[in-house]
């Protein structure tokens, strides 16, 4: 088990689609391992592939409450099948995009298909933060960002602040 860097925003690889798994082996047991542990070493409840560099379908979660035993999840290849038409507004955050948090809109519950990290063909219903970070995850896998939710303007300013923290982590990296 390895922890990963997690690209930040602007990447090109976090504006792709990901490309669907197929069957589950061994190599994408030990990248589910791998991408848990950069989820909670980041820390964070949930990570999509893309976030590593890796351009598949698969995303982690663990929504569990911090008095809760964890709850780690794996979804390969996840489906929507429904969304509910209520809505709630919720913060959200990501690791691509560090220390910026933003109020978005998304549907209150959905119903997903997807399989477990054990190859099983697994249905769920999700609500409360599950509802948000299983939807912003799926966004990931289809090369979008929290932020996309946003109006143009703060996206702007969201993406200029971005940048210049690469550019600080690249100047801290050269000099160190």
């Amino acid at each position: 088990m390895t922890i990963r860097p997690i690209l930040v925003h602007p990447d090109p690889r976090l504006k792709r689609v990901a490309e669907p798994v197929g069957a589950v082996d061994d190599d994408l047991r030990a990248l589910i391992d791998d991408m848990l542990d950069t989820m909670y070493d980041a820390p964070g409840v949930g990570l999509a592939a893309p976030q590593i560099g890796v351009g598949r379908r698969v995303f982690v979660m663990d929504v569990a409450g911090k008095d809760e035993d964890p709850a780690p999840m794996a979804m390969v290849d996840p489906v929507i099948l429904e969304a509910s038409d209520e809505t709630t507004v919720h913060e959200e955050g990501c690791l691509s995009i560090p220390d910026i948090y933003e109020n978005v809109e998304r549907p209150a519950r959905v119903r997903m298909r997807w399989l477990d990290r054990d190859g099983r063909l697994c249905e769920g219903s999700f609500d409360a933060l599950g509802a948000v970070c299983a939807q912003h995850e799926f966004d990931h896998l289809d090369g979008r960002l929290f932020i996309d939710h946003l109006g143009a303007v703060k996206r702007s300013l969201i993406t200029q602040k971005m940048k210049k923290l690469k550019r600080e982590r690249a100047k801290t990296a050269a000099a160190g």
